[in-house]
Parts: C-alpha cells; sequence; structure tokens
C-alpha cells in the first residue's frame, strides 16, 4: 500500500461510503430489533410449551387415586401414551409418593422431579444423553405425591428455529433490496459531480471559463459554483500576471533604449564634463524606470489582491502624518509647502494600512510632480470624519485639471496635460491610488481646488467604530 495509486484505488467510493454510512446503521438497527423480536419470541414460545408440559401433567395427577391403601395411577399404559402423545418429542412422566416410593413411571426422573421442584415448577435435564424440559406438580392431600413430566426439546427448537429463518429471511432480501435501491439512487444523485470531474480532467490547463452543466443538487451546485469562482480569481491573477509582463516589456524598453544611448554618447567623448552629465542623466532615467516598474507591481499585486483584502481598523491619522513627514525633504527641495489639517484627531476606518500608505504615497508624489505652480506651491493633505465615512483629501495649487482630464487620468497609462509637458511619469499614480481605493470598498474622486485653482482628491472610506475595534 505505499504505491499512491494503489492507495488511491483501496480507498472507497463516494457512493460506496455514503451507502455503508447509510446501510450500516441501518443494519445494526435491524440486528438490534430483530434480536429483541427472537427474545421474546422465544420467551413466549417457551411459556407455551411448558403450560402445554404443565398441563399433562395436571391430566396425570387427576388420575392419581387411593386404593386399598396405596397410590395408583388409574389410566392404562395405553391411556398414558395418549395424554402424553406427541408426534416429534419424547415423553416421560414419573409419579412418586414423597416418601419416595414410585407410583408409576416410564423413566426414572426421581432425582429430576427433585431439581424441578427447587427450581420452581420447570427446570431442565438430561436423560440418556437427550436433553429434557421438565415440569414437577405436587399435589397435597393425605398422601401428597409429585407429578414430574418431561419432554424433549426437539420441537421446541425446531420450532423456534423455523421461526427465526421466517423472519430474518424476509428481512435480509428487503435490505439488500433497499441496498441496490439506495446504490442506484445515489448513483444517479452523484452524476452531476461525475461530470463536473470529467469537465475538470478534460480541461486545458489555459482555459479559465466558468465550468457549465446540468442542474443537481444544490450541493454540487455550491462546488461547481466554488470552482467557478476560483477559476475567476485564477484567471484574474493570470491576467495580471500578462498585464504585468507586457507592460514591463513595452514601457521599459524606451527608458532601456535612452540609458543605452547616454551611455554610448558618453563613450564616445573624452571629456570629463560630458560624462558627467550624461551619467547625471543615466541617473534620471534609472530613476524613472525603477519608478515604473514599481507602479507596474503595484498595480499588477492590486488587481490580484482584489478578493483577498483584509479590512480591520486603521488609523488614518497615524498613517498620513508617518507618509507626510517621509516626504518633506522631497517637498523642500521642490519649493513646495506641506500642510496638515486633522491629524491630531484619531481617525478611525475600516482599510488596509498598507494599501492606505500606498494610496497616499501615490497622490503626494503626484501632486508634487504635476502640482507645482507659481513661485512657491502649496500641499495639503486633510483627514476629517463625517460618518458614517471617513474623508482624506490630497490638495495641490498646481494647474488643476479640466473635467474632461479629471474623467481620463484615473485610467491606465492616462496624464493630464502638466504631465504631458513635464514628459515625466507613466500616467499610473492615479490609477493606482484609484484601484486601491475599489480594494479598501471606497471611492477616488477628483475636483477642483478651492477658488478652482489645483487639483483636489477625495478618498473616501468606511469609518470604523470603537466597537468594530
Amino acid at each position: 500500500m505505499a504505491d499512491p495509486q494503489a492507495r488511491a484505488a483501496f480507498r472507497r467510493s463516494l457512493r460506496a461510503s455514503l451507502l455503508l454510512r447509510v446501510l450500516l446503521p441501518l443494519a445494526a438497527t435491524w440486528s438490534i430489533g430483530s434480536a429483541a423480536a427472537f427474545s421474546l419470541s422465544w420467551v413466549l414460545v417457551g411459556r407455551a410449551f411448558d403450560r402445554a408440559l404443565l398441563d399433562d401433567a395436571y391430566v396425570i395427577a387427576a388420575n392419581v387415586v387411593e386404593r386399598d391403601g396405596a397410590l395408583i395411577l388409574s389410566l392404562s399404559p395405553r391411556e398414558v401414551d395418549n395424554v402424553l402423545f406427541d408426534r416429534e418429542d419424547k415423553q416421560y412422566f414419573s409419579i412418586a409418593e414423597t416418601s419416595g416410593r414410585v407410583v408409576a413411571s416410564n423413566a426414572d426422573l426421581s432425582a429430576a422431579g427433585a431439581a424441578a421442584l427447587r427450581a420452581g415448577t420447570f427446570s431442565n435435564a438430561t436423560l440418556k444423553g437427550e436433553a429434557l424440559r421438565l415440569a414437577a406438580l405436587r399435589s397435597e392431600g393425605a398422601r401428597p405425591f409429585v407429578v414430574v413430566v418431561g419432554q424433549t426439546t426437539l420441537s421446541r427448537n425446531r420450532f423456534l428455529t423455523g421461526l427465526l429463518e421466517r423472519s430474518l429471511l424476509p428481512q435480509v432480501v428487503l435490505l439488500l433490496l433497499l441496498g441496490i435501491y439506495l446504490w442506484r439512487q445515489i448513483s444517479r444523485e452523484l452524476t452531476p459531480l461525475g461530470e463536473l470531474q470529467r469537465a475538470l480532467e478534460l480541461r486545458h490547463s489555459s482555459d479559465l471559463e466558468p465550468i457549465a452543466g446540468n442542474p443537481g443538487s444544490s450541493d454540487v451546485e455550491r462546488l461547481r459554483a466554488a470552482v467557478n469562482s476560483l477559476l475567476a480569481r485564477v484567471g484574474r491573477g493570470v491576467q495580471a500576471q500578462r498585464e504585468f509582463a507586457g507592460n514591463v516589456a513595452h514601457d521599459l524598453r524606451t527608458p532601456l533604449a535612452g540609458i543605452r544611448a547616454l551611455a554610448a554618447y558618453g563613450l564616445a567623448h573624452d571629456e570629463p564634463a560630458i560624462w558627467r552629465r550624461q551619467l547625471e542623466s543615466i541617473a534620471q532615467s534609472e530613476e524613472r524606470a525603477s519608478r515604473l516598474v514599481d507602479q507596474l507591481l503595484a498595480l499588477a499585486l492590486a488587481d490580484e489582491a482584489r478578493d483577498s483584502v483584509g479590512l480591520e481598523p486603521t488609523r488614518i491619522d497615524e498613517i498620513a502624518r508617518r507618509v507626510l513627514l517621509s516626504f518633506v525633504a522631497r517637498a523642500d527641495a521642490a519649493h513646495v509647502d506641506l500642510e496638515a489639517e486633522g491629524l491630531d484627531v484619531a481617525t478611525l476606518a475600516l482599510a488596509s494600512p498598507v494599501l492606505v500608505e500606498g494610496i497616499l504615497t501615490n497622490l503626494i508624489d503626484n501632486a508634487l510632480r504635476y502640482g507645482r505652480g507659481g513661485a512657491r506651491a502649496t500641499l495639503t493633505l486633510a483627514v476629517a470624519r463625517h460618518a458614517p465615512e471617513v474623508l482624506v483629501t490630497v490638495t495641490d495649487t498646481g494647474p488643476g485639471l479640466d473635467s474632461g482630464q479629471r474623467a481620463l487620468v484615473k485610467q491606465r497609462w492616462a496624464q493630464g496635460s502638466a504631465g504631458v509637458e513635464l514628459g515625466a511619469g507613466a500616467g499610473l499614480g492615479l490609477a493606482i491610488a484609484s484601484r486601491y481605493a475599489e480594494l479598501l470598498g471606497g471611492e477616488l474622486e477628483l475636483d477642483a481646488g478651492p477658488g478652482g485653482r489645483g487639483l483636489r482628491v477625495i478618498v473616501t472610506l468606511q469609518e470604523a467604530t470603537e466597537a468594530t475595534a
């Protein structure tokens, strides 16, 4: 049984297991019931035979009379045979006075009679190697005597055996017929399961379409729905991987070609100033390529995580404060003032800390890249509660977007006019933030900043209460 195939073949099929789980308790119940019924029948039949045996003892005792000062049996041997007649069993009797004198008998039952009386009328004995059932009757009077009648147990045992056979055989046949019926019914009910198995076995690994099938039991339908749901999730994961691979192959070609061209130009010259300028350009191109890879990975992970994101009570104010502080140096270098509102108030939302941090990082990075306008720009991060929601807002004072561009830039690879003019980025930041907000059960909206200047990005999350936490 070490071979896995042998172990698999040894295991019972589902229909066999179901049949055994139904028939075994039924057979056990039937066996217990039959045993109880047979025991009761044994007692009742035994009482009937014993009563007939005692009646014979009464008949014989009624014909014991006293004559010439002695007890005698008034029945002739033929009459005694008629009284004790039985076609199958041998009959024995014995009449003895309490003093020990035998009045009449056709067998030595004196010892058996005494034992029968001690046992209380009925007892079992053995005579000439044959089992006997004895009935003892004591007659009280001027001259007490004891009548013992014995009978072999052949007809008694044969009757009980016949009763057992006649009761067991039909029940065994019924149990077999029930097993055949249940096997057919279980096989019919499991037919959709077999169809589902064959559909999975014949399916190509690249075929992730839902499995169709005839309506069966609700359990099989739920299994088919679960398999189709799994196929859908796997399909989305495969699609995300394909998109990621395609995006990487397509979008990294340009920055890599640019890096190669910059390096070739630098190698073609011997001036250190040109080398330095080309190396700085290579470093900038590498930074853009790295950021593009990070964004592509973030989108791929977001697509794969749509069915597995766990939401928990999250301190939005703490995450916002931490993310905002990480951009202080970059904001100073870009001459952008960072402002915060509502970060000093504990604010709970049902979210994922990692996704919230990803949303804020992309929004602030996007605002620093494209939201600069004038000599000194301002970027404001605000967190506010508006039950039953939490609003996270990132506002810049840059050129902003018109209504047509706001609907467009949330899509992948789409950029606003400022991004196109700067020639930076790949149009993925707002797409990532929007996808993350969707995974959190929230929403990302774009609007104009105060006074129609700049861009305001509003992320709506579900508020978490203290009881939830």
